[in-house]
């Protein structure tokens, strides 16, 4: 079994670069291909797997087949209508919001599977540091959304934190080092950062995610904590920064579950597993 990996490697700090790892180290005969490339893809291999990175100038040639495509960002507009008209040649669609896989298959009628985002626990891990910041956050500001407000409301009423950008390198010490690590989806969206936070250690704080299988995945107030709006999100801070004991048994619940259920090699376990039984392909490894 041989796979062309199919990404923009841009850095190693991406989803196609976390599925890439898993796929090295479980020994499976693969190259890789950036996507503005991939019509010079030799068809000699037994499986073509395109992973989104955000930007769909180029498609890989409609006749390379079997092909499987792991759409990320269905739950933003502009993106969600190039993944449409690119995903029809596809054998198999993935996609990491349940949503968008769900509108996917009733409006294209294709194949689809949902396999969430997740964490890189080599990347993603726990350190054991000192808890210096109350809050942990690291990403965009996203002003045009309710996160941006959120966290201009976080740096005024809680300076001890760390709030901003910074090198991915950066992000286990940072979320380490926090007390809560604190998300905003943008558009209901399970997004990265819901894991990362977790497998660092740090009591994750999000905004309830409607559907979109929050819930089948975790349990509010065991694994991680959800806050409906600005007034509960404070009351919440609050409250799990006086109760240290209840914190850092939540956080390690979801430390657990994240650890167990939730990396990227599970995703590509589901997906290889998923491409096996639809088109029969069979992947030689011991690791996977």
């Amino acid at each position: 079994m041989k796979i062309a990996l199919i990404y923009n490697k841009e850095n190693e700090f991406t989803t196609g670069a976390y599925i890439e790892k898993v796929i090295k180290n479980a020994g499976i005969e693969y190259a890789h291909f950036w996507t503005q490339s991939s019509c010079d893809i030799p068809k000699e291999f037994d499986l073509y797997f395109r992973i989104d990175h955000g930007d769909y100038k180029y498609d890989i040639p409609a006749d390379l087949h079997p092909s499987a495509f792991y759409a990320i960002d269905t739950h933003l507009k502009k993106p969600y209508k190039k993944i449409k008209s690119q995903a029809k040649h596809y054998d198999i669609v993935f996609c990491a919001q349940k949503d968008g896989a769900d509108r996917l298959k009733r409006e294209l009628k294709i194949d689809t599977k949902w396999i969430p985002l997740g964490c890189d626990p080599d990347v993603h891990k726990k350190l054991g540091m000192s808890k210096i910041y109350d809050i942990g956050f690291v990403g965009r500001d996203a002003k045009k959304f309710a996160r941006g407000k959120q966290l201009e409301l976080l740096k005024k009423k809680y300076p001890n934190s760390f709030i901003g950008g910074a090198d991915f390198r950066k992000m286990s010490e940072i979320y380490s080092s926090s007390r809560i690590g604190f998300n905003s989806s943008i558009l209901n969206d399970i997004n990265m950062r819901v894991f990362e936070v977790m497998a660092c250690g740090a009591l994750l704080l999000t905004n309830k995610i409607k559907g979109n299988g929050f819930d089948e995945l975790f349990t509010d107030k065991k694994d991680l904590v959800a806050y409906k709006n600005n007034k509960e999100m404070l009351e919440l801070i609050e409250h799990y920064l006086k109760n240290e004991k209840e914190r850092y048994r939540i956080a390690d619940n979801g430390y657990q579950l994240v650890i167990k259920k939730h990396a990227y090699f599970h995703r590509v376990q589901s997906m290889l597993n998923y491409i096996a039984l639809k088109l029969g392909l069979k992947f030689e490894s011991s690791n996977i």
